[in-house]
């Protein structure tokens, strides 16, 4: 089971591939929705108001059987744009990205394979310029107990190196567990066999 995927945490800096005249500026944004998305477009669409096209593809979801994304060739010929730039976030085994690439037109037309090869060189160099990190999948547990079996919870989660991403702890205690997706059943059944400690899934709540 594959329970870890690649990502970046912050934007690279800014790229530049030239073929005959046309400028070609690639960008990449870590993003979790379509709607950041949408948000860093604008943004590129406000700083470069002379272009003419802001081709780009995304992609997020941690798990593969979680992917969704999208292409865009922002009116160059079909296939020629977006899906060269999924192509490099495919190629780089990397999610919850944005890639954008920014055309100004030179004069000299490219032809299709042409524009194939720059919004790919400009993606691949927008990668390759960015801090790509790998990062686990985790899956996030509630833990409740009454407050004597404090003790026995911190072991549990101590031993076995957890991480904690929030507590409430008063008479009726909760603790908030991160666990990665491959100990997922071993650490729920340490957890479920504890006298007095309920652990269930935060979705099921």
């Amino acid at each position: 089971m594959k329970d870890t995927y690649q990502t970046i945490t912050e934007a690279s800096p800014e790229v530049l591939f030239k073929d005959r005249n046309s400028k070609f500026y690639g960008y990449a944004f870590p993003i979790k929705t379509e709607e950041e998305a949408a948000k860093h477009l604008e943004e590129l669409r406000a700083s470069h108001h002379k272009a003419r096209h802001w081709c780009y593809a995304w992609q997020t979801g941690k798990a593969e059987e979680d992917h969704h994304y999208r292409a865009n060739d922002d009116g160059e010929p079909s296939n020629s744009a977006g899906m060269p730039i999924y192509g490099q976030i495919q190629s780089f085994d990397v999610t919850n990205i944005l890639i954008v690439v920014v055309r100004y037109f030179g004069g000299v037309k490219l032809g299709v394979g042409g524009l194939i090869n720059a919004y790919k060189t400009a993606a691949q160099m927008a990668l390759e310029s960015s801090n790509i990190l790998k990062r686990t999948i985790d899956e996030v547990f509630v833990i409740k107990f009454d407050y004597p079996e404090m003790n026995k919870v911190m072991q549990v989660i101590k031993k076995n190196n957890l991480n904690v991403i929030d507590q409430k702890l008063e008479l009726d205690c909760k603790i908030f567990i991160a666990v990665r997706k491959s100990d997922v059943e071993s650490i729920y059944n340490k957890f479920d066999k504890t006298y007095k400690v309920e652990i269930s899934r935060l979705e099921d709540q």
